[in-house]
């Protein structure tokens, strides 16, 4: 019997719920700024949220402020939104736009 591969859990820091590390986005901050951290290899103080709507909005407003122990700037303000626009808004929208399908074989 093979032994089971252990899975990284992180924390959402908005709704505190834990799940695999790779189903989660990371925010790093560094000496630069705030970033959104894909590669999740990035050096620097991570937080980590999930890719919904509701946990990021409540993430940005201060839960991810506090993990990260800083204030945001406009610039790293400007870059959580765009990329929130761009991939998470955008990912939400495209579930609702999809029409679902309803299989005859339930019937």
């Amino acid at each position: 019997m093979s032994p089971r591969k252990h899975i990284p859990q992180r924390m959402c820091v908005a709704c505190r719920e834990s799940q695999a590390k790779k189903s989660l986005v990371r925010i790093v901050r560094t000496n630069e700024g705030v970033f959104v951290d894909r590669s999740g290899k990035l050096s620097g103080r991570g937080a980590y949220l999930h890719d919904d709507p509701v946990c990021w909005e409540r993430g940005t407003k201060k839960s991810l402020e506090k993990s990260l122990n800083l204030e945001f700037s406009e610039a790293d303000r400007d870059r959580l939104n765009e990329f929130y626009i761009a991939n998470i808004k955008q990912d939400q929208q495209a579930d609702f736009d999809q029409p679902e399908q309803i299989s005859t074989q339930d019937r």
